[in-house]
């Protein structure tokens, strides 16, 4: 009987679009996991929600990736190399890359997924700046042709969060890079169930038992990805995050990816329990501003903001478990390597009397800051009541407008004015590698509304220290030009840093496996 299964299941992936009926499946073969939000928008490419970054690794492959320790390996790419003028890199693919539909991967799909989604994140962005052209000389083999050296080729290939560079069929990856795809069909270890994807309630995903993972161990987005179970199924109904501690005691699922802060010490002391440790750098909480519209398109204004966000009230209100957290006046990261407090004074000296004066100075007229709170994400649903309690202390009119987090992220993409449905400010978290340096940090993009990520701020010395940085090759220098553009940074405030953190998983006992990524990763894994 067992082996009847594996042979339908094996029937059922090479088809895709076939049903597969839950029953069917051993209960211990099944991975049952809480995300930390819903899954609305399956384009990683179109958004930088980690819910759909997190859906697109469950089913695409990527080029390189980027291990626990920052350092770029090769996934889908088995052999590579550069000219000496460093101009010309050719890649040679892995032998058994195949789409979920049996289509083997060719070069031409590389290069039309690169160009999709070089027109929508910030290091894809910078990267398609130096690119001349690309071409596929023969079926397993890519070339990058670039106008000029660059010192970040493989560190955007290997970019391991959002966005990140996911390998698609040539068909999909044609699609207007600012349409949503409508197709899934990708090459990675799990294959996408459409027919039982409900946007609120679940998400399913089959083992893709065609896959050939890589030989090494994994560790951050890179190594081999062996899938040891035959289905995972996302709960996205459950959002009450006591429910979903009561779900993991009861064994009624497996992991809840986003523990809440509140529930920590609980799921600490239940000997049923565990709190896997998946992450080296941690999180960075971010206030955005919207540069386009009043009141924020004031630098004086963003700048007594600044002065108000203290992180220290931020941390305490939303993580509340001191060993989970801790200030970092850097936008880079605390610890990474291009980690700065150059510039940073006016936030981490900032007092709430610098704040009001800077406000009065700014010629403030009392424009009412659309703030967006998010209702349904734990991890940051307290952080925007914050900044609305440290904005009104400044002395700023606060409207604090909630919703649902999917509904923020299509609102925060939208530049129309404040009577138009738009926006002034929102609160989100990064993981490290999304803003550890100057290029890979999207709310440094400061070249207005041609800006990869929303909030389309315009200065034109930062971008001039941007595109320095792109071109430099010795390390020291990239340090120098790191620090100036901190602090040109906090100069015309592009954003507020408001704090480090930890976000704490939980899972049940029986769940092994478990390694350090940089972001929610369900291969390795083994439910006994």
């Amino acid at each position: 009987m067992k082996l009847a299964r594996r042979s339908l299941l094996s029937i059922v992936v090479s088809a895709v679009a076939a049903t597969v009926t839950p029953a069917v499946m051993a209960q211990g073969t099944v991975l049952r996991v809480v995300p930390h939000s819903n899954l609305a928008i399956l384009d990683p490419i179109w958004t930088t929600a980690y819910m759909s970054r997190n859906h697109g690794y469950m089913i695409y492959d990527t080029l390189f990736g980027t291990d626990e320790n920052g350092k770029v390996k090769p996934q889908m790419v088995e052999s590579w190399t550069e000219s000496d003028d460093h101009r010309l890199w050719t890649f040679k693919l892995r032998k058994g890359l195949a789409f979920h539909d049996g289509a083997p991967v060719t070069g031409d799909d590389v290069i039309a997924s690169l160009q999709r989604w070089g027109k929508r994140d910030a290091m894809g962005s910078a990267l398609f700046q130096f690119v001349q052209r690309m071409d596929s000389p023969a079926p397993d083999t890519f070339r990058i042709f670039l106008g000029e050296a660059c010192g970040f080729v493989l560190e955007a290939l290997g970019k391991p969060s959002s966005s990140v560079p996911f390998i698609m069929p040539k068909r999909v990856a044609e699609t207007d890079p600012f349409k949503q795809i409508d197709d899934y069909i990708g090459s990675g270890p799990y294959v996408f169930k459409k027919d039982e994807f409900k946007p609120g309630d679940r998400a399913v995903y089959l083992k893709n038992t065609k896959y050939v993972p890589r030989s090494e161990p994994p560790s951050g987005s890179t190594g081999g990805k062996r899938v040891y179970v035959d289905r995972v199924e996302w709960n996205l109904a459950l959002r009450d995050t006591l429910a979903q501690v009561n779900a993991l005691q009861k064994g009624e699922v497996d992991i809840v990816e986003a523990l809440g802060f509140d529930h920590y010490e609980t799921v600490k002391a239940d000997k049923t329990l565990q709190l896997p440790n998946y992450s080296k750098f941690g999180l960075q909480y971010m206030a955005r501003f919207n540069h386009l519209h009043k009141p924020f398109d004031n630098v004086k204004v963003r700048q007594a903001a600044l002065a108000a966000f203290s992180q220290e009230p931020f941390l305490r209100a939303q993580v509340g478990v001191k060993e989970l957290y801790h200030t970092c006046a850097s936008m880079f990261i605390c610890g990474t390597p291009y980690g700065s407090t150059a510039g940073s004074e006016i936030q981490s000296k900032g007092n709430m009397r610098k704040a009001q004066q800077l406000l009065k100075e700014s010629g403030y007229d009392g424009t009412p800051v659309v703030l967006m709170k998010p209702t349904d994400l734990a991890a940051i649903g307290k952080i925007p009541d914050v900044a609305a309690q440290l904005l009104r202390q400044a002395g700023f009119k606060v409207d604090l407008q909630a919703m649902d987090w999917q509904t923020l992220v299509g609102r925060r993409a939208k530049k129309d004015p404040i009577d138009k449905g738009g926006w002034n400010m929102f609160l989100t978290s990064w993981q490290a590698f999304d803003v550890w340096s100057p290029i890979a940090n999207p709310a440094l993009d400061s070249r207005g509304e041609k800006s990869v990520w929303f909030g389309w701020p315009t200065d034109d010395k930062l971008a001039t220290l941007r595109n320095e940085f792109m071109r430099a090759t010795d390390e020291s220098v990239k340090k120098k030009l790191a620090d100036q553009i901190h602090t040109r940074a906090f100069e015309v405030g592009t954003h507020a840093p408001v704090g480090e953190y930890t976000q704490p998983m939980a899972a049940r006992k029986n769940i092994s496996g478990f390694f350090v990524t940089n972001g929610n990763i369900y291969w390795n894994l083994k439910k006994n």
